[in-house]
């Protein structure tokens, strides 16, 4: 069933952890010292990740918007001179890196404790996801999020012909129709790499709608998404 003049709007308060969880992937991203935060660069991506999320149709929480402002807050402060007589203070960036270090060892803990044995965990009948990713004895996965999810998705659109013309209110099937779709396909294959979710000749619309039911799913819970630490693919798997 075609959809027109239908507009589609995610809520994805359950595929991401919050503003800290973008930030620590910014981070992560950049690979800088978290007590020498780049500010100016971090505020910036901070902020096409929400345009990015805009453009998008999908809906963030506030907490975001006040990540962003505390950000653009502390860029400011550092680039103002200490006013004459008054001594240089601690380094405003330290407003940042406090609590998403404290935000770091409760992500560590809560992983911990996610990888502990589950109680009759045997007796549930699905392989383990890490042998369907990688048979070799150093394979180790991680489970992603929206940014990471964002960062493949990005970089899909970008090896694709830029020419087509994008028409997010053109006939085109709905949201709904690709997540049954998607869940006929994990159904019979177990998981699927994220790229072999996208048809190599897909247009562009075509893709977006794809990525849309992907989160979708996500937020309800009927996928997960890891990725190999060494390969980097990201693989989705139907639960």
């Amino acid at each position: 069933m075609a959809m027109t003049q239908e507009t589609y709007e995610i809520k994805i308060e359950k595929v991401f952890e919050g503003p800290m969880d973008l930030l620590l992937h910014l981070i992560r991203k950049n690979e800088v010292d978290i007590y020498d935060i780049p500010i100016a660069m971090i505020t910036e991506q901070f902020l096409e990740y929400l345009q990015w999320l805009d453009a998008m149709n999908i809906d963030y929480a506030g907490d975001f918007l006040a990540m962003a402002s505390s950000l653009t807050h502390i860029k400011s402060r550092m680039l103002l001179p200490p006013r004459e007589g008054e001594e240089d203070g601690e380094d405003p960036r330290m407003e940042i890196a406090r609590p998403l270090l404290e935000y770091i060892q409760l992500k560590q803990v809560a992983e911990k404790l996610t990888a502990r044995s589950l109680l009759d965990e045997d007796v549930f009948t699905r392989p383990d996801f890490r042998q369907e990713i990688g048979s070799e004895p150093d394979a180790s996965v991680i489970r992603i999020g929206l940014f990471e999810l964002i960062d493949a998705f990005q970089t899909l659109l970008n090896s694709r012909s830029s020419t087509h013309h994008i028409d997010l209110n053109e006939d085109r099937i709905s949201v709904t129709d690709r997540i049954s779709q998607l869940v006929d396909l994990l159904e019979a294959k177990g998981s699927m790499t994220f790229d072999e979710l996208f048809p190599p000749a897909a247009q562009r619309d075509e893709i977006i709608v794809t990525f849309l039911a992907i989160l979708e799913m996500a937020k309800l819970s009927l996928i997960q998404m890891v990725q190999h630490a060494g390969s980097g693919i990201i693989r989705i798997l139907y639960l």
